[in-house]
């Protein structure tokens, strides 16, 4: 969970006499703790015998076993009514300070009072920085007793927090902290409330818009959108936020996030240079550091396929004009890089040479593909001069794709990830999400084989067992754009079920056994991107219109998408079945502003006003 200036991940569980167990690791991104280091974040690891302690008439009240665990956004931990006391812990970041609180609430169901003593006992402590001193504290609020009379209830909280020495101790009131946590997640769960007759999948895209929406820090640069999971703080990535979360936010009409989308573009908009240079891969330590290391990621195809996607879901004029430089700047650079054979080449992918990507790679050159259709499609609603060419090579480049990379892989007519390439790579999934399905079979095929297909999801490379969440996510859109519902559908539930059920939980991770499972913010929004593209098939044509193919599951009868931000409009998209057809209506203000009827995967032409 994160705030403007913190983050926090809490570990939690029971030990084998049911009693709980708690682990609150705390970052603070903005407290940089050696100049330049882009892990240098302050961080605490702060465990149960870290808290002041509590006495009710002189006994310990952590002594009561642990009965139920409830997540809506703040993890709350109920413990067994034990002397006639009942404990409730929330956790949960401030969303504008540098603080985590643990609220907790003692209710008496015993007959006469009980006195809760709390140790006054404040835990400070100091530690150089970038910024000169640090203070680290854990306090409680309030400290002393608290009289709990029968049926009434008493609460108090131990809050964690840091900030520099130089600045004065913020004014904690964890009530107003919780209720303000809450009016945001309530704001973010009913923005693009995905409605089907599955409660796991609509409970996964809840959590799924929590987490990457709240991933959202106040830094030197701005407002940004990061990553997470322990490592990436304070930064901006050109695919976590220019390719995976930037085109998701419009859809959620959070102003922050759009802000910090766009802010995002912008700082690697700034970073163009007239000799076509490469743009660095991201932006970190609050933008001190560019990151270089990895070279060429195919980072300017991720860039301005994100940034095209992003301004035309927003439909704001204003912001698809300016955008349109830097997609421009990009498309050219993917001009540049075009080798005889048509396809882009580049250093490396984004997995940074961890696996074979050749002198080009399927990722690159697909997303300079994708890029291309969107811009086209971009520059037809601003009027420019390009759309015409950008049409003309996007054709070109698929015919070039089809060429370099189409090939039989471990008996599969797929595609191979670089020339070189003999063994089936997750991302072959890429090409089907861009909307070409000239090996669309034995692609899908391919992907759901017992050589690429795990319990976690994909596989990244046939053989071995690292796997990264990003390409699965981006396999399941993939296949329901391509028209496979039931095969995607399936193995999405089971995915989902595992994240949302299993005991890592309850979000999409970055991968294994690499960062351990991280909960990346960004894998989040491409989680919710499987329904938004894939499932309902919304397929943006400008700036006021898209082309939807949705893909209902065979075993319901309807799905909807309500209060929808896209294409400068707000409004709900219902999807039924008619006997062999589909029915599509938009509804706006609670009036019909579209309707249609089609067989069962013909796709419709929706206009907004």
């Amino acid at each position: 969970m994160s705030g403007r200036h913190v983050s926090v991940i809490v570990h939690y569980g029971a030990d084998a006499g049911g009693l709980p167990y708690v682990t609150r690791e705390i970052y603070w991104p903005m407290l940089r703790t050696k100049p330049l280091d882009v892990r240098g974040y302050l961080r605490r690891a702060y465990e149960d015998h870290a808290i002041p302690r509590v006495l009710a008439d002189g006994k310990a009240l952590t002594s009561a076993p642990l009965l139920r665990v409830r997540f809506d956004g703040i993890l709350t931990l109920e413990q067994r009514e034990t002397d006639g006391l009942v404990i409730t812990r929330r956790f949960f970041p401030s969303l504008d300070k540098p603080a985590v609180f643990e609220l907790w609430t003692v209710l008496n169901r015993a007959k006469t009072p009980v006195r809760l003593e709390i140790a006054p006992r404040e835990s400070r402590e100091t530690d150089k920085g970038v910024y000169g001193d640090y203070v680290i504290e854990t306090s409680v609020e309030p400290s002393g007793q608290i009289l709990i009379n029968p049926a009434a209830q008493g609460s108090f909280a131990f809050v964690f927090h840091a900030r520099r020495a130089s600045t004065p101790r913020p004014v904690f009131a964890p009530k107003a902290q919780e209720e303000a946590r809450v009016a945001f997640l309530r704001k973010i769960s009913s923005s693009l409330r995905l409605v089907t007759p599955d409660p796991v999948l609509n409970q996964a895209f809840t959590f799924a818009k929590q987490r990457t929406t709240q991933s959202i820090f106040e830094t030197a640069m701005g407002l940004v959108h990061s990553p997470g999971g322990r490592s990436y703080y304070g930064g901006v990535w050109a695919n976590d936020q220019a390719e995976y979360a930037g085109p998701f936010f419009p859809y959620l009409g959070d102003d922050t996030a759009n802000h910090a989308s766009l802010n995002a573009y912008r700082i690697f908009a700034r970073a163009m240079k007239p000799d076509y240079s490469p743009i660095p891969s991201s932006f970190e330590v609050e933008g001190e550091v560019p990151y270089t290391l990895c070279g060429d990621r195919g980072d300017a195809a991720m860039v301005a396929y994100g940034a095209s996607l992003f301004a035309l879901t927003l439909g704001d004029r204003a912001v698809a004009e300016e955008l349109w430089t830097p997609i421009q700047w990009c498309l050219e650079y993917c001009r540049r890089k075009t080798l005889p054979a048509g396809v882009v080449a580049s250093d490396t992918d984004e997995l940074e040479g961890r696996y074979g990507a050749g002198e080009a790679n399927l990722s690159t050159s697909t997303l300079a593909y994708g890029a291309l259709t969107f811009a086209a499609a971009l520059g037809k609603s601003l009027g420019k001069k390009e759309v015409k060419d950008y049409a003309r090579r996007a054709e070109k480049l698929e015919a070039a794709i089809e060429h370099y990379f189409g090939a039989t892989v471990q008996g599969y007519d797929t595609y191979r990830y670089y020339e070189a390439n003999t063994t089936l790579r997750s991302w072959i999934c890429l090409p089907l999400c861009m909307g070409i399905f000239r090996r669309k079979a034995g692609t899908i095929s391919a992907l759901f084989s017992p050589n690429l297909w795990t319990e976690d999801g994909l596989a990244t490379e046939a053989g071995r067992e690292a796997f990264w969440d990003r390409e699965t996510l981006y396999a399941f859109r993939s296949v329901f754009i391509a028209g496979e519902t039931e095969t995607a559908f399936g193995h999405l539930r089971s995915y989902s079920v595992r994240r949302l059920l299993g005991e890592h939980v309850p979000y999409p991770v970055e991968g294994y056994p690499e960062g351990n499972q991280a909960q990346m913010a960004a894998e989040s929004a491409l989680y919710c991107r499987i329904f938004t593209e894939g499932m309902f098939g919304i397929r943006p044509t400008g700036l006021r219109s898209f082309r939807c193919a949705p893909r209902l599951p065979a075993g319901w009868n309807e799905m909807s998408l309500e209060r929808i931000h896209a294409f400068a409009n707000v409004w709900d998209l219902r999807v039924s079945r008619e006997g062999s057809k589909i029915r599509l209506v938009a509804v706006a203000d609670g009036k019909i502003i579209f309707e249609g009827t089609q067989p069962e995967g013909a796709a419709f032409d929706v206009v907004l006003p």
